[in-house]
């Protein structure tokens, strides 16, 4: 017998109680992981497509069979008719709460729901993997199995404005039929998930960031990408902010409010009135108020919300004053709401597949998976997150510079001629250090591969002026060549507006050019981000840098001269190329900001919930 088989039988052979973090039968939940795979063919195919190949009912992964299927199977159609007798009106056995948490970490709504579904039991967890719905995302990196983030996982979370993906059209979201079928996403979040270290972690990126490689077309706002669906947006993250993603999962309107309507609604408290006549939402000031699925969405899409401050003299919703943040005000609202959401989750007791089948159902047929999550890689974040406290883990939001009226004669953004609106620019080195905190690595690693980043004198590094400003490429090289780079050449390139980023283009997606330009990346500051365009790098080299609008090359290290009487230490002026200041790019953002006074939040320890009044409009 092998070592792993004696270690097999002892575990066996000697039952334990669950500890006081265990989940109820862990070891079936993992080996019910090692049996049971996705449904998919050795092309990525679809369940569907697979089924079309191969129509034996005992075919399993791959064509191979499943353990156990026809009781697997006949387990699911038993929650089926127990999940019926239930809403007749079998009243639940209770389960306990603290044995029965399987996820607290459910403050990330879709992934949440993702593992409360494969850990609400075993059986069921076959049966559920012929019914969700996967899509074939490209791009997708595998888990990384060297460097700093070895072991580590990047989940891409999405949720769509996609009026014409809903099973059933609700007015209150716009109509498909009256032209509403834009297809953007309204939150886009990145958990990183590291079970080695037992660690969590939650970025949100804001959807009116303006970025290179939004679209394969060329720059957009970041939430314009999902347009050309969940691959693109993959692409967008990785090419432009050097985030790895291991997974993609996206859910629409109606199927967060299912969740919100399968949990029996939330709570929230009110400290003032609020109106948003785009999200709908409209509920005057009260300390706990209890929301269904729509009046919870209402809350989470909120981007232009007024509020009834102290001091207004008018009662009309429609003439108190607006937040004037916007998407970023929103983003820390939708955090706050997770933690509600995480609450609730608790407290319903998930964990008995019969008694938590409404969930299930409400929930799994509109959440979109990449074909690659396998049921055994779901099952496993189960098992190693399941105690995760949620106030251990950071949510934060990637900083960005708000860009406000550039042209001076109040428009947005424009950019080669194009109007974009309301954007945002990102913002270093502000940005690369959150993205550091979220993926726990230095400032020394590449965050694509865990690995450390390359000596600045092996770069190839060229500069183009991108505003015209007079010397700005001369003086941004001889910058940059003070930090070591290997610099090639300067030259002029079109301005595309009257204010621009700074963009540090690499011409492939092999792992050391995009780590050469990570690297350049990270000795610039202001509105700065890489990009991959092989036709904007020139010179032969490795990067090209195109200047923007407002920059700064950082200042190399101090140096130490060693002397007689020790050593002495050489400062060194902040170094300052040519670069125009510009009163449009605002002070960044917080990466975690407080909520402001008029916001919802979670409700006081105790308070009774009452129902939604609408403020007078």
């Amino acid at each position: 017998m092998t070592e792993e088989g004696r270690r097999r039988r002892d575990s066996e052979s000697s039952p334990r109680r669950p500890g006081r973090g265990s989940i109820p039968n862990e070891k079936g939940l993992r080996n019910l992981g090692d049996q049971v795979e996705a449904p998919q063919g050795p092309g990525g195919e679809t369940e569907t497509e697979t089924a079309d190949r191969s129509t034996s009912p005992s075919a399993g992964p791959n064509g191979g069979a499943i353990a156990n299927e026809a009781g697997l199977t006949a387990l699911g159609e038993e929650m089926h008719r127990a999940g019926k007798g239930r809403r007749a009106g079998k009243r639940p056995r209770k389960v306990r709460s603290r044995r029965s948490r399987i996820l607290r970490r459910g403050a990330v709504i879709s992934l949440a729901v993702v593992l409360v579904l494969l850990g609400a039991g075993g059986g069921y967890a076959y049966y559920l993997t012929h019914d969700l719905h996967r899509v074939h995302v490209q791009g997708l990196n595998s888990a990384l199995t060297t460097g700093q983030e070895a072991g580590t996982e990047n989940i891409l979370m999405v949720g769509s404005t996609s009026r014409c993906a809903l099973t059933v059209q609700n007015p209150a979201y716009g109509l498909c039929s009256q032209g509403v079928n834009g297809v953007n996403s309204d939150v886009i979040m990145i958990l990183h998930a590291d079970p080695a270290h037992h660690q969590l972690a939650l970025l949100s990126i804001p959807r009116d960031l303006f970025i290179p490689n939004a679209r394969s077309t060329g720059p957009n706002k970041i939430d314009a990408g999902l347009y050309q669906g969940l691959s693109q947006l993959v692409a967008a993250i990785e090419e432009d902010f050097g985030i790895p993603i291991q997974h993609a999962v996206s859910l629409n309107f109606d199927q967060f409010a299912n969740i919100v309507d399968a949990l029996g609604g939330i709570n929230m408290s009110f400290p003032e009135s609020v109106f948003d006549a785009e999200s709908g939402l409209n509920v005057q000031a009260a300390t706990c108020v209890h929301l269904d699925g729509t009046q919870a969405l209402q809350v989470v899409r909120a981007r232009h919300l007024q509020y009834d401050a102290p001091g207004t003299t008018t009662s009309d919703a429609e003439y108190w004053p607006q937040e004037n943040e916007s998407d970023l005000a929103r983003i820390n609202r939708d955090h706050e709401f997770l933690r509600v959401l995480a609450t609730a989750v608790a407290k319903k007791g998930l964990g008995n597949p019969i008694t938590d089948l409404d969930l299930i159902n409400s929930v799994k047929a509109d959440l979109t998976f990449d074909q690659s999550w396998s049921v055994n890689d779901m099952a496993n974040l189960v098992v190693n997150f399941h105690s995760v406290n949620i106030g251990s883990v950071p949510q934060l939001t990637l900083p960005v510079a708000v860009v406000t009226d550039p042209d001076g004669s109040g428009g947005g953004l424009v950019y080669q001629g194009s109007s974009y609106g309301d954007v945002e620019f990102p913002s270093q080195a502000q940005d690369q250090s959150v993205i550091d905190q979220v993926l726990d690595i230095g400032a020394t690693t590449d965050s694509m591969t865990g690995s450390p980043l390359p000596a600045p004198s092996s770069v190839s590094v060229s500069v183009m002026n991108g505003t015209g400003a007079s010397n700005q490429a001369s003086d941004t090289s001889s910058a940059l060549a003070a930090l070591g780079f290997h610099m090639v050449g300067v030259g002029d390139t079109p301005a595309v507006g009257d204010v621009a980023e700074t963009v540090v283009y690499y011409g492939s997606r092999s792992a050391p050019t995009e780590a050469a330009a990570e690297s350049v990346v990270r000795s610039i500051s202001g509105s700065v981000i890489m990009a991959y365009d092989p036709s904007q790098v020139a010179d032969g080299a490795q990067v090209t840098v195109v200047t923007g609008t407002q920059f700064a090359v950082n200042a190399p290290a101090a140096s130490t001269t060693p002397t007689s009487a020790g050593t002495t230490t050489t400062p060194t002026s902040s170094s300052t190329p040519s670069s125009t200041s510009s009163g449009a790019i605002a002070t960044p953002s917080a990466s975690n900001p407080s909520l402001a006074p008029w916001d919802p939040r979670a409700c006081p320890a105790g308070a009774t919930p009452t129902a939604p009044v609408p403020n007078r409009t």
